[in-house]
């Protein structure tokens, strides 16, 4: 039997009716943004909506109908536990028992760990963004691995592409993008481009989208140093741009800074 032909990001759970796959979308959209922006709080506050969107779907897939839009259960660990009661239903084990005790991880940070509680014995921290950031990914993967019955590596790398992280400094416009802060260095808007796009980029891409007037001048100024600066890995072979982690958390500095001073 011949592979399924690739899944486009624009069609990942098409089959869902459109107000929850926009809410679907949408929350785990926030989540990456918050976190990539350092707000540790709304990204651990956005985990919670993501779960109420997922577990209308795993209800749906039971059930055998989708909702047209979400629904928060009136309480949630009991009714994902009521989801792994369903053993009669055709939906997969990850449905029934994987994905909503995952979602009960997800709410308990949610709710008994500081976030949106003052006085609270634990304080929000970076742990609690990384933890729920990864959770949602896994949990939004393993939705794509069984509503369009792709490996892991294609969910994987679906979630990535899908949701790129949204930076506020940069636009899209006609296939382009553009910073819109004119004071950075073009070192950092390239850094800052690299961290708001999924994979690698071009060098051509890079160079249009900084509007850099000289690609040998920008190759020798711009990438070559940010290579040998760890900042990114620069292929002149195939003249191709990744970020790396010290890139990436150079671009989220810039980004915060720029937060901060409102």
């Amino acid at each position: 039997m011949a592979d399924p032909p690739p899944l486009l990001p624009e069609d990942v759970f098409s089959d869902l009716p459109d107000r929850l796959r926009e809410e679907l979308l949408d929350s785990f959209g926030k989540i990456v943004q918050n976190f990539s922006e350092h707000r540790w709080e709304p990204a651990e506050l956005n985990g919670g909506k993501l779960c109420e969107v997922v577990y209308s779907i795993a209800k749906g897939m039971i059930d055998g109908q989708y909702p047209a839009s979400a629904s928060k259960p009136r309480n949630m660990v009991q009714a994902c536990q009521q989801l792994e009661q369903s053993s009669g239903s055709s939906a997969p084990r990850s449905v029934r028992i994987q994905i909503p005790r995952m979602l009960v991880a997800l709410y308990e940070v949610r709710n008994n760990r500081n976030v949106g509680h003052v006085g609270g014995e634990v304080d929000p921290s970076h742990m609690d963004a990384v933890c729920v950031l990864q959770m949602s990914k896994w949990i939004v993967a393993e939705l794509i691995r069984v509503l369009h019955h792709r490996p892991v590596e294609e969910a994987s790398a679906l979630v990535d592409a899908l949701v790129e992280r949204e930076t506020p400094i940069v636009w899209k416009v006609g296939g382009k993008k553009r910073v819109l802060d004119t004071k950075l260095s073009m070192k950092d808007k390239a850094l800052v481009l690299l961290h708001a796009t999924s994979g690698t980029v071009t060098e051509a891409e890079l160079v249009a989208w900084v509007e850099h007037s000289n690609a040998s001048v920008f190759r020798r100024d711009v990438l070559r140093r940010a290579h040998k600066e760890k900042l990114i890995e620069y292929d002149a072979g195939s003249r191709t741009v990744d970020i790396s982690p010290l890139g990436v958390e150079h671009a989220e500095r810039l980004l915060a800074a720029r937060n901060a001073a409102g």
